[in-house]
């Protein structure tokens, strides 16, 4: 019977590292996508959050809250993600945003000790640095040191985006995702005063919906189910692919090509969150 819960339980995180792949994959078209609608950014993360909302409520469909400190605070986290990165995005460039958003993995590091017991394990250590080296040579050429407020922003948005990864792991018993539709809620409401005119033109409206439905809506589901079989730490650091995928989606619509500093530093990337997932999961083999 051991054996057979073991087995399940590594077919159950091995899982979880897919849907992490997939969230990461849906997260990168984030930054492209916030350009194209050209409206108030607080209402982009509205109209986007509310969309979402939407979407996870009827997943969910009778979604269980229970009012505790874990899923409030991981909502309040994930609204103030939401809004700052987008925000974030249009005061600054995508690149800058992501880089410094994903120094999250340092904040989950102090969260993840302090709410989780969570050991940060030599290894972990090990990729983080990786992972900062690799992204310091992925924008080597782009992280510029203009647009202040849009920097400050995006790493204020790496600490509450640390904050969701850790206080959705503390509901691993339970279901995370109640802290997303909260926090989604709770972002749309936010939103409301800033939906004025003029609005976004059509092409705006189908971005904002595909955002909702697909890069935030349905990556949130994939990314709180996958945070209840694996840590805190995997749960950040295995999306650390989307910084990677993000000029793969630049050169696609726009016909920029990465130059050969990002190519080195995104291989650094993918090898440090790649062989740490492989290890992590055989060790527990």
């Amino acid at each position: 019977m051991n054996k057979e819960m073991k087995v399940s339980s590594d077919y159950e995180q091995r899982k979880a590292v897919i849907l992490l792949v997939c969230t990461a994959v849906l997260w990168s078209t984030s930054g492209i996508l916030i350009k194209l609608v050209d409206w108030n950014p607080v209402a982009i993360a509205g109209i986007r959050s509310a969309v979402a909302a939407l979407l996870m409520w009827a997943y969910v469909k009778r979604p269980h809250f229970t009012w505790s400190a874990a899923q409030i605070g991981g909502a309040v986290a994930y609204a103030a993600t939401v809004i700052l990165f987008v925000v974030a995005n249009k005061m600054t460039t995508s690149a800058n945003v992501i880089l410094l958003q994903y120094t999250a993995p340092i904040y989950v590091a102090i969260f993840g000790h302090l709410l989780l017991g969570e050991k940060t394990t030599r290894m972990d250590l090990v990729a983080i640095i990786m992972v900062f080296l690799g992204m310091g040579l992925f924008f080597k050429d782009e992280l510029s040191p203009g647009a202040f407020w849009g920097n400050i922003l995006a790493v204020l948005s790496g600490v509450t985006f640390a904050l969701v990864a850790v206080l959705l792991r503390m509901q691993k018993q339970g279901s995370p995702i109640e802290s997303v539709i909260l926090g989604n809620i709770l972002a749309a409401i936010i939103a409301i005063p800033f939906m004025t005119g003029p609005y976004p033109d059509i092409k705006g409206w189908v971005v904002l919906v595909f955002m909702g439905l697909f890069q935030l809506g349905l990556s949130y589901i994939l990314y709180s189910n996958a945070l209840i079989h694996v840590t805190a730490m995997e749960g950040i650091l295995i999306p650390l692919i989307e910084p990677v995928l993000n000029p793969i989606w630049v050169l696609i619509f726009t016909g920029e090509k990465p130059g050969i500093w990002a190519l080195v530093g995104g291989v650094l990337v993918l090898i440090a969150v790649t062989t740490r997932s492989i290890i992590m999961v055989y060790k527990k083999s």
